[in-house]
């Protein structure tokens, strides 16, 4: 059986280029092992931190995929289960199961089958685990978000409003602005044409308890200024600078952090032991209604380096997933 493989051509500089990618085939066998599985990918599921992971020329591109099992001699992964599992940009992967996270077989009715990789995949756990574990909103707190409009963002901000806080973001574009008041952010701005000063004192005019940075660089400087006394914040990226070919001058915070007690903690999604637990809790609270997922769709393998490059330029809102 072959299975189509994306492989780095060449080194990133700036935003990545069509031709820094390339397709490849591999020959994978059928033939399993005990404790192996074959599994056939359904859609990938885009996000930045594969944009500065260290990937070597050649090398497969890292990522999360949805995937139907189609052998299987692993009982955590029976023949015909859908899995997530962070096996890259293939279409055909077999394994142990060593880079699964959890079976997806009781998705919700009133959501895509990608949403696997999206509110019930890697970016809805990381806005659950970021923002409950390290923000630690309280009832009536004041939570601000950087890329609002986001995968992770967008859930984040839905989470902060169900435990009963003041919700406020910022965005790329007065599109994105919109979205998330519609889905219950309290104020929003387009830090592009807004002035940032004006625009948070605006928004949260008792200041900021809870910060969810996605973001990083001068904006996330301007946040920190507004910051309450005893304030948490919780980095989960910094995508201002991916791309960036010289160092983000922003302005130094430390002298915030001390003067108002803040608390920083930067984090990663794949640390967390139970996974499986923050998927069950978003996948309640999208059955209840009570959270709501928007996706930027491509269909195609062929069509994933354009809808990556796009995902880092800011198109999309909500996930970007690629249909295969």
């Amino acid at each position: 059986m072959k299975s189509k493989v994306y492989v780095k051509a060449a080194e990133f500089v700036g935003f990545p280029k069509l031709s820094d990618f390339e397709i490849i085939e591999q020959e994978v066998s059928e033939d399993l092992q005990d404790g192996e599985l074959l599994t056939e990918a359904i859609c990938v599921g885009l996000d930045p931190y594969t944009r500065f992971w260290k990937t070597d020329i050649g090398e497969e591109f890292i990522g999360f995929q949805l995937a139907k099992v189609l052998k299987s001699k692993n009982a955590e992964y029976p023949e015909g289960s859908l899995v997530l599992q962070q096996t890259g940009w293939r279409t055909i992967t077999k394994s142990k199961g060593e880079q699964a996270w959890y079976t997806c077989d009781d998705l919700p009715k009133n959501v895509p089958q990608s949403s696997a990789v999206g509110v019930l995949g890697m970016a809805g756990v990381t806005a659950h685990y970021g923002l409950i574990n390290f923000c630690e909103p309280k009832k009536g707190e004041t939570v601000m978000v950087t890329g609002a409009a986001g995968a992770v963002g967008s859930i984040v901000g839905q989470i902060a409003k169900i435990l009963g806080c003041r919700v406020i973001g910022c965005c790329g574009s007065d599109e994105k602005v919109e979205y998330v008041k519609s889905i219950g952010f309290d104020a929003a701005f387009n830090y592009k044409t807004s002035d940032w000063d004006k625009a948070l004192t605006e928004a949260a005019p008792d200041g900021i308890d809870c910060y969810f940075d996605n973001v990083g660089g001068k904006i996330s400087s301007a946040v920190m200024s507004k910051m309450n006394l005893n304030g948490r914040v919780a980095v989960c990226g910094s995508i201002s600078s991916y791309n960036s070919t010289e160092p983000d001058m922003a302005p130094s915070f430390q002298f915030l952090c001390v003067v108002k007690c803040l608390r920083i903690t930067g984090f990663q999604a794949f640390n967390l032991v139970d996974k499986k637990s923050a998927y069950l809790k978003l996948k309640t609270w999208l059955e209840e209604g009570r959270i709501t997922t928007k996706e930027t769709v491509t269909n195609g393998f062929e069509n994933i380096p354009q809808a990556f490059i796009d995902m880092l330029k800011g198109s999309n809102i909500g996930k970007a997933a690629v249909i295969l």
